[in-house]
């Protein structure tokens, strides 16, 4: 399968910026033929890397060899030079073009948009690709966008690709296709590079894996003669334990009722249809979809910052009082003492205040209870203490403005507000995106703790193996409807796929 000559080799690549090293000497190296799995923590230097090898970054010091000849690459012009492209995970298509337009946009020369065409169609047929050159991006689900992505690359002759955590946002049977895909491209002699949090997807992918710790090189080895607890203990520098805890519900009672809910946004697009569904005290109620489904506008409503158009979500206290969320905002709702926790989508848009330092952050939970004309800042102080040394988030210190922490630490400081808000109902929107397989365990445990103190927990999650072992039920939704509610128990992964793209699954409720 390998050639001796590496298709890339990268040796003592050091690169600083400011104060921080990003990566210390590190070492990768890649043949023909074979998908390699790049792993690390957040902050390990993972997408540092690779945004030298292809181009985005320049490295301080160290080289790299192209098929055994040593290059400079200061560009992504020149990346794509070498045979090098790079699919990012935050994808960078015009939507109003179509997907040939979108794949020889930017190319130099005369450009025939027929020849284009059949060219793109060569390259689908070769590699087993869907994809319809002549449709708009703004019709294209988000797996068709990537498709367009890769083959992006392929068309200006990439044979040496790198995908960025791309599995994120796909179906478990979108992920399937994208992996044949990837491993005809890598019968046919390309090199292949994929960062990836997902231990399953690193043992079923890839052939080799190489692991980076605080920017450094730690190993390389077969993907056969490791696993996934090796590989977390290899990249975290100890043991790390890998079951996520799922205590049976203490006293169950019914907490948020939701019933007929419809929800449109600004635009006066249906976003919510007829949902309806009860979370428990207790209890963790998984939301399962298809980015975009109506995932973020059910939090939001539930929450007082989404305007519905119809329907009821009711609040029911222990002794059985009911009262109606809908038409209060939300601080109203946190006056009548319903304290609704929610991590949003956007954590730096929505959830954070980004100049502002962690302990202005906490007070943004805590200022309107005060009764003083001087604010609390010891409170604050003490929470935001709290929450740094549990969660371990990398800060100077809690003076530090939120925008200077990485997405991974901001995403801590986040979350570990939220939950330290003593809620009764836990929202959480994707709140371990972007995390690190460590760090994740860790909000498991914290959002297990806050169901063992009967807190419902409604968690919005993308990765459909950590829903099938966190929740205790889930709620699938398929185009802004309810496609069933399924025992988070004995529901499979397939199952669960299945109902993201269709409506009119089954419940177990």
């Amino acid at each position: 399968m390998n050639q001796k000559t590496p298709a890339v080799r990268m040796r003592n690549i050091t690169k600083r910026f400011g104060p921080v090293l990003a990566n210390d000497r590190a070492e990768l190296t890649i043949y023909r033929g074979e998908i390699l799995a790049l792993l690390g923590e957040n902050g390990s230097g993972k997408t540092t890397l690779m945004n030298m090898l292809s181009g985005i970054y320049y490295p301080d010091e160290g080289t790299i060899e192209i098929d055994g000849r040593e290059v400079v690459i200061r560009s992504p012009k020149d990346a794509f030079a070498l045979g090098i492209g790079m699919i990012h995970q935050h994808f960078k298509l015009v939507d109003v073009l179509t997907a040939a337009e979108n794949i020889i946009l930017g190319l130099e020369g005369r450009l025939d948009l027929r020849k284009s065409t059949e060219k793109i169609r060569a390259i689908c047929d070769l590699y087993g690709f869907e994809l319809d050159p002549q449709q708009k991006v703004y019709d294209m689900s988000v797996s068709e966008k990537q498709t367009v992505e890769i083959v992006k690359v392929l068309y200006r002759g990439a044979d040496i690709l790198i995908l960025d955590e791309p599995t994120a946002v796909l179906t478990p049977q979108e992920a399937d296709r994208l992996f044949a895909v990837l491993r005809k491209m890598r019968d046919d002699g390309k090199a292949i590079i994929i960062i990836t949090h997902k231990m399953h997807e690193v043992e079923s992918l890839s052939d080799r894996v190489t692991v980076l710790r605080d920017g450094r090189y730690v190993c390389d080895m077969p993907t056969a003669s490791t696993n996934a607890q090796e590989m977390t203990d290899l990249m975290v520098g100890r043991s790390v334990t890998l079951n996520i805890e799922r205590p049976e519900p203490k006293d169950p009672k019914p907490r948020i009722e939701v019933n007929g809910l419809t929800v449109r946004n600004e635009e006066g697009i249906l976003r919510l249809s007829d949902v309806s569904f009860t979370a428990n005290s207790g209890e963790i109620l998984g939301i399962a979809g298809i980015s975009g489904s109506g995932q973020k506008e059910l939090l939001e409503a539930i929450a007082g910052l989404q305007p519905t158009e119809k329907g009821t979500i009711t609040y029911i206290e222990d002794d059985g009082t009911r009262e109606e969320l809908i038409g209060k905002d939300p601080l109203k709702i946190a006056a009548m003492g319903v304290s609704l926790s929610f991590v949003p989508e956007d954590r730096l848009g929505m959830g954070l205040v980004a100049n502002m330092d962690l302990t202005d952050n906490m007070m943004l939970r805590s200022f309107r209870r005060g009764h003083s004309l001087f604010t609390d800042r010891n409170t604050p102080r003490r929470v935001a203490q709290n929450v740094v040394d549990e969660l371990e988030v990398s800060t100077p210190g809690l003076s530090t403005p939120v925008r200077r922490l990485s997405g991974g630490n901001v995403q801590k400081v986040l979350v570990g507000r939220e939950i330290t808000s003593a809620p009764t109902v836990l929202l959480t929107a994707y709140a371990v995106r972007g995390l690190d397989i460590n760090s994740s365990y860790t909000i498991y445990d914290l959002i297990n703790r806050q169901k063992k103190d009967g807190v419902a927990v409604i968690y919005v999650g993308e990765d459909l193996d950590v829903l099938l072992e966190l929740a205790d039920r889930i709620l699938v939704l398929c185009g802004g409807r309810v496609s069933g509610i399924v025992d988070g128990r004995t529901a499979t992964k397939q199952e669960v796929g299945l109902m993201m793209t269709r409506v009119g699954g089954h419940s177990n409720e």
